[in-house]
C-alpha cells in the first residue's frame, strides 16, 4: 500500500486535563507542542485540511487541556496545553505545565514530538528545554518553524538554517522545517514524517489485499 495515511480523516476524540482521563495506553501518538502563540492549532487544521478540528483563538493560551484526535485506528494525534504565555495566572500555568510534564514523562506510546515555534522567534528558552528532553528520552524530533509567510524566502532559507545549525549538535533525531499553515508551507514534508513516524510502528492490512482475504473466505 502507498505509505501515506488520509489525514483528512482525522477526528477528534477528547479532550482530557491529564493523562488519567485520556483513553488507556493503546496504539501509537505523536505529539504537537509549542508556546501558546505558536500556531500548533492552525497547524493541525492545516495537516488535516480540516478548517475547525483543533480550536483556534486570537488570544494565545487557550489550549488548556491535552486535545486527542485520531487519524486511524491506533494512530493518534496529541495536542499539547501551550507553555510560556506569560498572560494567564500563576495557578493555571502551573496546572498547565503539570498535565504537560505527566504526558511527556509517562505516556508510552508517545513515539514522536513535533515542536512548534514562531519562525521570528526560533528557540527560547522553553523550546530548547522541550527538544532537549525528547532527545533524552530518546524520541525523534520535527521542529517547525511556524507563520513562515511572514519573512521573504531568503531570511525563511536562512532562519531554517541558522536553526538546523544550533541544533545540530545535539545528538538526537531531530529534523527542521519551515512551516506555513497560511500558505501550505512545508505541509508535504510534515505529512512524510508523520507517515514515517507512524509506520515505522503500527501494521496497516492493504485494503485491497484485505478484500482479496474476505473473497476468498466468502467462497470457501
Amino acid at each position: 500500500m502507498n505509505q501515506t495515511l488520509n489525514y483528512r480523516k482525522t477526528k477528534f476524540i477528547i479532550s482530557a486535563p491529564d493523562i488519567r482521563h485520556l483513553p488507556v495506553d493503546s496504539g501509537v501518538e505523536i505529539a504537537f507542542a509549542g508556546r501558546s502563540n505558536a500556531g500548533k492549532s492552525s497547524a493541525l487544521n492545516r495537516l488535516t485540511d480540516q478548517k475547525s478540528l483543533a480550536r483556534t483563538s486570537k488570544t494565545p493560551g487557550r489550549t488548556q487541556l491535552i486535545n486527542m484526535f485520531e487519524v486511524e485506528e491506533g494512530c493518534n494525534l496529541i495536542d499539547l496545553p501551550g507553555y510560556g504565555y506569560a498572560q494567564v495566572p500563576l495557578e493555571m500555568k502551573k496546572k498547565w505545565q503539570k498535565s504537560l510534564g505527566e504526558y511527556l514523562q509517562k505516556r508510552e506510546t508517545l513515539i514522536g514530538l513535533v515542536v512548534l515555534m514562531d519562525i521570528r522567534h526560533p528557540l527560547k528558552d522553553l523550546d530548547q528545554q522541550m527538544i532537549d528532553w525528547a532527545v533524552d528520552s530518546g524520541l525523534p524530533v520535527l521542529v517547525l518553524l511556524t507563520k513562515a509567510d511572514k519573512l521573504k524566502q531568503g531570511a525563511r532559507k536562512s532562519t531554517v538554517l541558522k536553526v538546523r545549525k544550533a541544533l545540530a549538535d545535539i545528538e538526537g533525531d531531530i529534523q527542521v522545517e519551515a512551516f506555513s499553515s497560511l500558505k501550505g508551507v512545508g505541509v508535504d514534508a510534515v505529512h512524510r514524517k508523520l507517515n514515517a513516524w507512524f509506520f515505522e510502528h503500527v501494521e496497516f492490512v492493504d485494503e485491497d489485499e484485505q478484500s482479496d482475504v474476505d473473497s476468498g473466505s466468502e467462497a470457501s
